[in-house]
């Protein structure tokens, strides 16, 4: 049995990568400052310490506390679109507090990093699937504030035999199979989530963003992905780390369009989808996929939902059982 932190634990995958830890009778403290978390996704006995990232005697107060074998790195600001507006913002949340933790990390023996990346360091790749190669190009402050911490963990390593792995996530979807977590972000910006809220008349009308792009239905194309599989892959990745810092790209390794999840939503509902078309999105790419081969190959990670209708059933279950999620919903 082992000892972990995991900051952002009271947040989407967070609360996942907490349950996976303790369904494998792991140790597990959550650090988490509650600003989009939930105190509902704390699970009953699970010590708790609410601070920011910016706090750093709180960091070093916790791992004087506790000796972990490694951090987990989910606490983070991750909306596209408020990155732009407040680019300073994206970069000190996700990158200094970042750093902060990495350095409360060294200090307190702890030489074990997984950070939650995410697709956005690509930003428009010219290749698809996208595989740990392709290049870098991030074109918001979000992709960017991930990729400088990536880099910033690289030389961490260098100097202070930091090991990290840097998993780069597409798009994480659906909820614990249990019903003891799910996604709850106010506003709600995925789509998945947002398909079915409005089915359950909590949301407006869901508003496709174009439907003249080069791919079969003429919608948008992303690659999705467990939520439950993104937290066991976390797991999966440890043992890595005794020989170095890596880095993954986790996805289905298949696309689903925007036509493809609302008829999902649909099949599984048994309900249709309300929505309506509009134009396209300004920087959205037509299709983004993920090659998740190497992760596979030098982990044995795989999906366990790798189908739609998996990960959108265990979505909506959560979401039927739970319309207002951990607390009241504001409409958006």
């Amino acid at each position: 049995m082992a000892r972990y932190l995991v900051t952002g634990g009271a947040g989407y995958v967070g609360s996942h990568v907490v349950l996976t830890l303790l369904d494998a009778g792991h140790e597990v403290v959550v650090l988490d400052d509650l600003t989009t978390g939930h105190a509902g996704a704390l699970q009953p006995g699970v010590p708790f310490v609410q601070a920011s990232l910016a706090d750093r005697k709180a960091l070093d107060e916790a791992f004087a506390s506790w000796k972990f074998d490694a951090v987990f790195h989910l606490a983070a600001l991750s909306l596209v679109g408020d990155s732009m507006k407040e680019p300073l913002r994206y970069c000190r949340e996700n990158l200094a507090n970042s750093i902060n933790l990495a350095e409360a990390a060294v200090k307190g023996g702890c030489l074990k990093y997984v950070l939650s990346s995410t697709a956005a360091v690509f930003g428009v790749p010219q290749e698809v699937p996208i595989t740990e190669a392709t290049p870098t190009v991030p074109v918001n402050p979000y992709g960017l504030s991930k990729l400088m911490m990536e880099q910033a963990l690289a030389w961490a390593e260098s100097a202070h035999g930091l090991r990290s792995a840097c998993l780069r996530y597409f798009n994480a979807a659906g909820a614990d199979p249990q019903g003891r977590a799910g996604e709850d972000h106010d506003p709600e910006t995925h789509l998945i989530p947002r398909a079915i809220l409005a089915t359950l008349g909590k949301l407006p009308p869901l508003h496709v963003f174009g439907t003249d792009y080069d791919t079969p239905d003429g919608t948008a194309v992303r690659d999705y992905v467990h939520v439950m599989d993104l937290a066991a892959a976390h797991v999966a990745v440890l043992p890595r780390l005794d020989g170095g810092s890596v880095r993954y790209n986790l996805g289905n390794g298949r696309g689903y369009s925007v036509r493809e999840v609302i008829a999902a939503v649909e099949r599984v509902s048994g309900r249709k989808v309300p929505h309506e078309n509009g134009p396209r999105r300004a920087g959205d790419p037509p299709v983004l996929v993920a090659s998740s081969a190497r992760m596979v190959a030098e982990t044995g990670w795989r999906p366990r939902f790798p189908d739609l209708d998996s990960i959108v059933r265990t979505a909506w279950a959560w979401h039927a059982a739970r319309p207002e999620g951990y607390g009241a919903r504001r409409a958006a």
